[in-house]
């Protein structure tokens, strides 16, 4: 059949860019663990430890299976989260603090914020109400041969059928003009770029004219690579990098409406949402929890397994102030890319939106593995 042989085109494709990737990973420096103390985590024993214990512990579910962390999740599950040196000392004895170091050597990267906006909406749509939140498209392909071909875990395609050919999906210009997809629509809010952040934080809430609140969470994607919008208006000389912030962005859209659109578009990627149970009380990480405000993070898994335990040290929000607290690894997302990258993820709400769209720090980061779980420690490229 056609589809086979496109099939197996397409593998061919996606080996020679893992060659190409491994190829060029080969001739820089690779990023390496770099085994650590408890002494060298800044302010590591007045830090506060029983939000981290709570995160810790709602991540259990997934995890207290592993032998890793069997023993760890049953004590996580018996300790006093008001005994703060008790919690030092488990975390002590239980882990082995690794430091994350680019692949130039530094210690330092970048740390964002997101978090979990509310929009106003409405079941049908009308004159206000007129933007959509889709859910996933039935003409929407996902192409996985990890089990075929192993060195494809992880590597997805999105895509759709022309005839007997899978082609890219639509981009956002496509969904959102004459390829919309046909009864997707969960509900319909009256803020375009508010929607458009709700895609970029991955979930949210949205008030329906009754007062009721709709949970959302991701679905899907369409297939195409996250692009800033505000790195495009720093491109095109609307704002320095200095300004660029969520707040910055919307305010923008705001004075620019004609050229709203375009702007948004210059990110083809696109999220589809799934409504949530009423009973979740926060945003859902990639792992299937619900995520712990100011104790959760994002980070790009190629370096950092779901699940790690992370101290992180950086600043608050646009200042200097000292911001060290250990956080749990339970989400990822498109723009969190590279080894010593983080987002953190505020909550839910207007003040949260406000520190997590200022947030632009630079910090560092230590990885605690179970005792027993050492990273694969690279020192210098092979």
């Amino acid at each position: 059949m056609h589809l086979n042989k496109w099939l197996v085109f397409v593998v061919c494709l996606m080996v020679t860019a893992c060659s190409l990737v491994q190829k060029s990973a080969t001739e820089m420096k690779a990023p390496v663990f770099v085994a650590s103390s408890w002494n060298a985590l800044p302010d590591w024993e007045q830090v506060s430890l029983a939000l981290s214990l709570e995160a810790l512990r709602s991540e259990c579910a997934n995890l207290k299976m592993k032998p890793a962390w069997q023993q760890i999740c049953a004590e996580a599950g018996l300790l006093d989260v008001d005994n703060n040196e008790g919690l030092h000392q488990f975390f002590e004895n239980r882990f082995t603090p690794y430091q994350l170091r680019n692949g130039d050597g530094s210690e330092q990267g970048l740390i964002t914020g997101y978090y979990e906006p509310l929009l106003y909406g409405s079941r049908k749509k009308t004159k206000r109400f007129r933007y959509p939140v889709f859910g996933v498209p039935d003409d929407l392909l996902i192409v996985d041969l990890s089990k075929l071909y192993p060195q494809l875990k992880g590597m997805r395609l999105r895509g759709r059928m022309k005839g007997r050919k899978i082609i890219p999906y639509y981009d956002r210009a496509d969904i959102d003009g004459k390829h919309a997809p046909k009864g997707k629509a969960i509900l319909w809010v009256d803020d375009q770029i508010g929607l458009f952040f709700l895609q970029v934080q991955g979930s949210g809430r949205v008030q329906l004219p009754d007062g009721s609140i709709v949970r959302l969470g991701y679905a899907d994607q369409n297939g195409y690579p996250y692009a800033s919008i505000g790195k495009k208006l720093v491109e095109m000389g609307e704002l320095t990098l200095a300004q660029a912030s969520l707040q910055s962005i919307r305010q923008w859209g705001m004075d620019h409406p004609k050229r709203l659109s375009e702007l948004l578009n210059t990110n083809r990627s696109y999220v589809f949402f799934r409504q949530m149970p009423n009973s979740t009380q926060s945003a859902v990480g990639a792992m299937g929890i619900p995520l712990t405000a100011g104790y959760s993070m994002a980070v790009d898994r190629r370096t950092i397994p779901l699940g790690m335990p992370v101290f992180l040290s950086t600043t608050w929000p646009n200042t200097d102030k000292p911001l060290n607290r250990l956080m749990l690894a339970q989400d990822t997302g498109g723009a969190i890319k590279g080894v010593i990258r983080g987002d953190f993820f505020w909550g839910f709400g207007d003040e949260a939106g406000k520190q997590a769209g200022s947030m632009k720090q630079k910090g560092r980061m230590w990885v605690l593995f179970p005792k027993g779980m050492n990273p694969d420690i690279k020192k210098k490229a092979r």
